[in-house]
């Protein structure tokens, strides 16, 4: 930043607007004022002029103090700014005529409210200025952070004028994502562009998940990437850690199921600490009653057999006692380790109801069943029961829960939590429902669509590594199975969307190769869930934009 012009002293700014009252104001061109010179894509143009004074008469008298021309030249002097171009973009740009704002050492980050000191210790120290704390006076170059106003808790307004930005939000989140548009704006030496951003999310649900069980992932990678979707303004990390392949988090109450490559419980701890200071939430996901291969192995007794005594992959049998207590106890250790507010109960492709008639082949779960419902029960009502059942745990820790799609079934007399919702991947699923069902019936949703959202290791079956610009082009998130749009009536009951890694094939892919293969889908994915509508800036654009950034 050593590069940037330094100001220009009293009596020199003085003797320049001399020059200014004499002579054609539009040929005038000083290099001068509280800020710095815009650059070409920033709005502003060092063609001439100096910043033109705040309105607001404490600003005013902040900024002579500062050096500031009393008399400032007309801001026709400096074109009319342009939005910044951050990803995701700004959704409201209100452009004025000014040089814009670029950090410059020595100059404050400032709060009025102790709520806002990470944050603004953050930008503060990304952008190389110093952190003041609270402070009322005004001063010149100053990054103001303000918690105020009400709405969307997400939701920001940046405005950068007479050499200083402004940022206020309902929230410390709208506020965090107010210094994350910040820094994409001045990255590379480049200035923030006179005028008024007002900004806010489509969706409340940004999400990238993770599994970690089948391929075990370092702390300090998914630490990148937390500080990724952190600077992207995505606001979920989901951690799928509980599969066939693996058990990838300590345990104290069943340690003999924990695999020998897995995160301690201080690592998951600061994981979930630095997602907090980028208000991420880490969505934990232990799925039952399928996927359960780990802890089945640690008990051999649980494993659900059929009418034959062939073992079933991955299914334990929820017909015993000992399965509900074994998960229950994992779901009770690990609500004291997540202590966000979001929690996922898997539920998908339990292999007993992938058979032709689960009844006749699983004699032990139709029994159950029919002892806990009725006469006409069936294994279906017995596996709602079994989610119903692991929610009312979870639900005990004030948790906001959701479950695959495939764990919901049609007909049965045990109806699924009506506090459910529902994270729907596919449908490909035996007796597979379209996403209106689940709409219809009043259900939120989040999209985690297969056919664009799923980043599968090795590409088995009939999946492809999905592609920034298939997502930029073609998604959003009405799209929520195959390629088609469920009807916009239904747009408020959509929450969001996740953008997923499965590790199906683990060798397939290094760590360094998943981060680079999702880079981009990431980026698209967020821009679609902030501002689902068409994007002003062609793929090739975004493209560009990006690489830019970094």
């Amino acid at each position: 930043m050593s590069q940037h012009k330094r100001r220009t002293p009293v009596q020199q700014v003085r003797r320049k607007q001399a020059v200014i009252a004499v002579a054609f104001a539009g040929t005038v061109a000083l290099g001068v004022g509280v800020g710095v010179w815009a650059s070409a894509d920033g709005g502003g143009s060092p063609a001439g002029g100096v910043a033109q004074a705040s309105s607001d008469p404490a600003s005013t008298a902040a900024s002579s103090r500062a050096a500031t021309p009393s008399s400032p030249a007309p801001s026709r002097s400096y074109p009319l700014s342009r939005a910044p171009r951050t990803i995701p973009a700004v959704r409201s740009h209100t452009p004025a005529r000014g040089p814009g704002w670029r950090p410059q050492r020595g100059e404050r980050v400032v709060v009025n409210d102790p709520q806002l000191a990470d944050e603004g210790k953050l930008i503060a120290g990304e952008l190389g200025l110093a952190y003041a704390g609270e402070k009322n006076d005004v001063r010149a170059g100053d990054l103001r952070l303000a918690l105020g106003g009400g709405g969307n808790p997400e939701s920001y307004t940046m405005t950068v004028r007479g050499g200083r930005i402004d940022i206020s939000g309902p929230a410390d989140a709208g506020v965090f994502y107010a210094t994350r548009t910040l820094k994409q704006e001045v990255h590379g030496g480049r200035t923030a562009p006179e005028g008024v951003v007002r900004d806010e999310p489509a969706k409340p649900v940004r999400g990238f998940m993770l599994d970690i069980a089948r391929k075990p992932f370092t702390a300090s990678w998914i630490e990148d990437r937390i500080r990724e979707l952190g600077d992207l303004k995505f606001n979920e990390l989901g951690l799928h850690f509980s599969d066939d392949q693996g058990f990838r988090i300590e345990s104290s109450s069943h340690p003999e199921i924990v695999s020998k490559d897995h995160l301690t419980k201080a690592q998951v701890k600061q994981i979930v600490g630095l997602a907090a200071a980028r208000h991420i939430t880490v969505v934990p996901e232990i799925d039952s009653p399928g996927h359960l291969g780990a802890v089945i192995a640690a008990h051999p007794d649980l494993q659900l057999r059929n009418v034959n005594g062939v073992a079933t992959r991955g299914a334990i049998d929820i017909s015993k006692g000992a399965s509900a207590k074994i998960v229950d106890d994992l779901l009770n250790e690990y609500a004291g380790l997540f202590t966000g507010n979001q929690w996922h109960l898997g539920g998908d492709e339990y292999q007993a109801l992938t058979v032709a008639n689960p009844q006749a082949s699983y004699p032990q779960l139709a029994a159950a069943a029919q002892q806990k419902y009725g006469s006409g029960a069936t294994v279906a009502d017995l596996a709602t029961g079994w989610l119903n059942d692991r929610a009312a745990t979870v639900r005990a820790h004030d948790r906001t829960m959701r479950a695959w799609n495939d764990g919901f079934f049609r007909d049965t007399s045990v109806q699924p939590a009506k506090d459910l919702q529902v994270a729907y991947w596919t449908g490909k699923e035996i007796g597979a429902r379209p996403p209106v069902e689940y709409l219809s019936a009043g259900r939120k949703v989040i999209n985690y669509n297969d056919e664009f959202l799923y980043y599968v290791l090795g590409q088995p079956q009939t999946f492809v590594y999905p592609t920034g610009q298939r997502i930029y082009e073609q998604w959003n998130p009405r799209v929520l199975r195959g390629t088609a749009a469920v009807p916009a009536g239904y747009d408020g009951q959509i929450l969001g969307g996740t953008f997923a890694v499965w590790s199906d094939l683990a060798n397939a892919q290094t760590q360094d190769q998943v981060a680079a293969g999702i880079r981009m889908p990431l980026r698209a994915t967020v821009q679609k869930l902030w501002d689902p509508g068409a994007p002003e800036l062609s793929w090739t654009e975004f493209k560009a934009l990006a690489d830019r950034l970094g």
